[in-house]
């Protein structure tokens, strides 16, 4: 199974994507950690990113394609994947078409996380992560079960992306806006698009996204 989680940067795809694949058995792609990992292992494509990077320029969609090609080759890939972040872009859409259809497969849903603005850029600055770890919390909708101790592993070592401020929020919104939301009609007229209420609280979301998931398998 082939799903794609689609919606605005603090929508919470992120974190349902990871409860799903722990529920159908599939890996969860995210294009930031692809990239990272190609880097780290010096794939081909990954030591064409980092010579990028090095210059502080942007990774182009070809090698993001590369990076999404040569990940989802991989074993754990047989059965299917959950991708996150990508594609953002009408080009890296297609791109993605191709690389699937080549492998004789299809994407079986794209899951848009319905939320409004004004509640993006609360989710957004009150994201922090587990450094021990990991594991993903929000001031707005996933507090530690005890303060200040992961759920996970116990550490109280937490950190929060430079980038999760304010104005910064508001920028990454207006650029899902212009760019990735023109990815609903083409998903749409696929007859592959499917929207959830992103607003709801985080096990209700699961449930929707696991029912969409019922009826597609």
């Amino acid at each position: 199974m082939i799903v794609i989680l689609f919606g605005p940067p603090g929508c919470g795809k992120g974190t349902q994507a990871k409860i799903l694949s722990n529920a159908i058995g599939c890996p969860h792609l995210s294009t930031g950690d692809m990239l990272r990992e190609a880097v780290e292992l010096s794939t081909k494509t990954g030591k064409l990113a980092a010579e990028v990077m090095a210059k502080g320029k942007l990774v182009s969609d070809g090698i993001v394609a590369n990076i999404i090609q040569e990940r989802t080759g991989q074993k754990d890939c047989n059965q299917g994947f959950i991708l996150d972040g990508f594609p953002r872009t009408i080009p890296q859409a297609k791109k993605l078409d191709k690389i699937i259809e080549g492998r004789g497969l299809v994407i079986n849903a794209v899951i848009e996380f319905g939320v409004r603005d004004s509640k993006l850029v609360n989710r957004i600055i009150g994201r922090f992560t587990c450094k021990n770890c990991g594991a993903s919390y929000n001031d707005a909708t996933l507090k530690p079960k005890l303060e200040n101790a992961c759920d996970i592993c116990g550490s109280r070592d937490f950190i929060r992306r430079k980038d999760d401020n304010e104005k910064t929020a508001m920028a990454r919104i207006k650029a899902y806006h212009c760019e990735t939301e023109p990815l609903l009609p083409y998903y749409r007229d696929k007859k592959i698009l499917n929207s959830i209420d992103g607003l709801a609280p985080i096990k209700t979301v699961t449930e929707q996204i696991l029912d969409l998931v019922k009826k597609i398998r």
